[in-house]
């Protein structure tokens, strides 16, 4: 294993152990709560998501789940990184909406289309999943929550 294999390996157990935005909040005025199942393995996530008062930016997303560790550790990385990228103003919507549609891109390339990781933070470490097929329902489980929720807050 390559010592970026390695490093990876580590972020992705760290935000498995480490969950960022576990734990759901009280749903606000602007929330849509999403609830997700990867039928294939068990896993599971319900997520919400809580928008600004005019709906453009979001303002908070929390979760609870329960699953192997690549769909443990990819909704926190999702966490980390709209927290990280969006301050303390949230990050607007549209921005949102292109790193899903990234990340979906990069996950469904069969490795050949890695994750930037200025973009990305943690979740590049994510990357190496799009290889295993079987893999990638688990590290997208978060993000199909966070999509939905979008569309539905």
């Amino acid at each position: 294993m390559s010592g970026l294999e390695s490093l990876y390996q580590e972020l992705i157990l760290d935000h498995a152990k480490n969950r960022r935005g576990f734990g759901l909040a009280e749903p606000g005025a602007h929330s849509a709560t999403v609830h997700q199942r990867n039928p294939i393995c068990g896993d599971e996530i319900t997520l919400r998501v809580e928008l600004s008062d005019d709906g453009e930016r979001v303002a908070s997303v929390t979760w609870e789940g329960a699953g192997c560790s690549i769909s443990q550790s990819s909704a926190s990385m999702l966490v980390a990184l709209l927290q990280e990228d969006g301050g303390d103003d949230g990050m607007p919507r549209a921005d949102a909406d292109a790193l899903i549609a990234q990340f979906r891109e990069a996950m469904r390339s069969r490795g050949k289309i890695p994750l930037d990781e200025e973009t990305f933070a943690d979740a590049a470490a994510l990357s190496g999943v799009s290889k295993y097929t079987a893999r990638v329902k688990c590290a997208m489980l978060a993000w199909v929550a966070f999509e939905e929720g979008l569309r539905l807050a």
